[in-house]
């Protein structure tokens, strides 16, 4: 066993499949499949569960991968005493959903690059329900996410409070006049958006059940669909603003409880003492 094996049995982890693993860490598979057989005779136990569809971890794997990610992380630590230098240096995965993605990480790379250089950051958007589950499965090291978030493995931040507002075309100039004599359509994300579940409650709420669903999982896409009349949709105040205040779009109030929204930050609760993951969070709350 070696430190290699420790990188052949995150990424097939990561990857959930032999295949994709020997492709990332640019081997074969049949070395991967022999690195994860040596690892599994070392500790006696199945890391793997394996289907025809995919790879996943058993409860063994689970816990192994977290001490083998404590391994990795007091490697790079020897590595910057040895060379007396306090430089940290190595790899953060980062999810967050569509609009975080769209008003946040532009600026958190650009920052974070000239604070951190030897470190690399990697962002990946989603659902808030996909990246959670990608960070209990160690394939992301923390997501923004829409709160609230009650898993017990997780450790949460409170990153921001949003103000959500719903988007029109500049046809209308009250918002009684969406639904009015005509089917409402709506332009959402896919299941597990919190903007969709937060435009479905509004229509239940004004009793609106006959509606038209169009999934579009970009965020361009949304707005033009918007801008074009041919539906409406919730999104941030502060993405309209910044993002889209030239466009023809219209927005209006949605009330308090549905139109706030919370983004936390969530990560392993094994990850608390993480240097890298530590400076993320301290160069985050400076911005």
């Amino acid at each position: 066993m070696n430190t290699n094996d420790f990188k052949i049995f995150e990424a097939v982890a990561a990857n959930g499949s032999f295949t994709r693993a020997a492709e990332a860490m640019f081997t074969v598979q049949s070395n991967v499949t022999a690195r994860i057989k040596i690892l599994e005779d070392e500790f006696a136990v199945s890391l793997f569960t394996r289907t025809s569809r995919k790879v996943e971890l058993t409860a063994a794997g689970e816990t192994l991968i977290h001490y083998f990610k404590q391994v990795g992380q007091l490697i790079e630590e020897a590595k910057r005493e040895l060379a007396q230098s306090n430089q940290l240096i190595g790899q953060l995965r980062i999810g967050c959903i569509e609009t975080t993605m769209a008003l946040k990480a532009p600026d958190i790379i650009n920052k974070f690059s000239e604070m951190y250089p030897e470190i690399e950051l990697e962002f990946k958007a989603d659902m808030s329900s996909n990246l959670i589950n990608e960070v209990l499965n160690y394939k992301l090291d923390a997501a923004f996410v829409a709160a609230p978030v009650s898993v017990p493995e997780l450790a949460q931040q409170t990153i921001k409070e949003e103000q959500l507002v719903m988007v029109t075309s500049t046809q209308y100039k009250k918002i009684e006049e969406l639904i009015q004599d005509k089917q409402v359509k709506i332009v959402v994300f896919d299941q597990g958006c919190n903007y969709r579940a937060r435009l479905e409650s509004w229509l239940s709420f004004k009793g609106i059940v006959n509606y038209k669903r169009i999934v579009v999982n970009s965020l361009e896409g949304i707005i033009n669909f918007v801008e074009a009349d041919l539906a409406i949709t919730i999104l941030p105040a502060e993405l309209i603003e910044q993002y889209y205040q030239n466009r023809k779009l219209k927005t209006f109030s949605i009330g308090k409880e549905l139109g706030t929204s919370t983004t936390i930050l969530v990560y392993r609760k094994t990850r608390v003492n993480d240097k890298l993951l530590e400076a993320f969070l301290e160069m985050y709350s400076k911005l």
